[in-house]
């Protein structure tokens, strides 16, 4: 977020610079600093703002530079993804703190095993938030050899998305899939756990989506598996 913007956010409220820093927890000069640029807006104090200014989930700020965020279990993911708002999680009380979902997206990425209900919501990220930051999510995704995974549940996003061809969100799924086909890894991987067996290993090579064999992955996971498609 620019100082720029900050001070934007704060104008479409109508709120005086004195009842914003109230809300940021900062004082009134230290407020006008930030939007004439004279102090530099942390990362907490970005999440504040995103959030007090009821900015775009996508504006929450990631984790520069990122690290691998290793094993997050089913019961957190749920959690994650019910305080973004998707419908399948609606039930979901939690107290998770809100994060950028291209985030919550990686991280659901990374991780070897994920229940199918969790794996079934990930693409309703892609098409509810497709003002995402690809950018940082292909940087990330390729860091950690996520491209494939990546590729595969956009690939599901945007067959769901192909409805109305000429919206915005088909465009930027069309975009985010062709850069990500740029660098599809040949090794042959699996979504959303590893075959238990060879019989189950087998099974899903025979029997996976054009999608799931475009992108060299061992899956069951089809568009008509997902409920939302917002």
């Amino acid at each position: 977020m620019k100082p720029r913007e900050l001070k934007s956010a704060r104008l479409k409220l109508g709120w005086g610079q004195t009842q914003a820093a109230r809300r940021l927890g900062v004082s009134q000069p230290y407020l006008a600093m930030l939007e004439e640029g004279k102090r530099r807006l942390t990362p907490n104090l970005t999440r504040k703002a995103a959030l007090a200014y009821k900015l775009p989930l996508v504006e929450l700020p990631v984790p520069r530079p990122y690290e691998y965020p290793g094993h997050v279990g089913p019961k957190r993911l749920v959690e994650f993804l019910s305080s973004l708002g998707y419908p399948g999680f609606a039930y979901v009380r939690t107290r998770a703190e809100r994060r950028n979902p291209a985030e919550v997206l990686l991280i659901a990425l990374a991780q070897e095993g994920l229940v199918a209900r969790v794996a079934e919501a990930l693409p309703w990220l892609l098409l509810r938030f497709c003002q995402m930051d690809f950018g940082w999510l292909v940087e990330q995704a390729k860091r950690f050899d996520l491209q494939n995974r990546l590729g595969f549940l956009t690939s599901l996003a945007l067959r769901l998305s192909e409805s109305t061809p000429a919206s915005d969100r088909t465009v930027a799924l069309s975009s985010l899939e062709a850069t990500l086909d740029r660098s599809r890894l040949v090794r042959e991987d699996s979504f959303p756990r590893p075959p238990r067996n060879d019989s189950e290993r087998e099974w899903l090579k025979q029997n996976r989506s054009e999608e799931a064999r475009r992108w060299n992955l061992l899956s069951d996971l089809r568009p008509e598996h997902l409920q939302y498609a917002e």
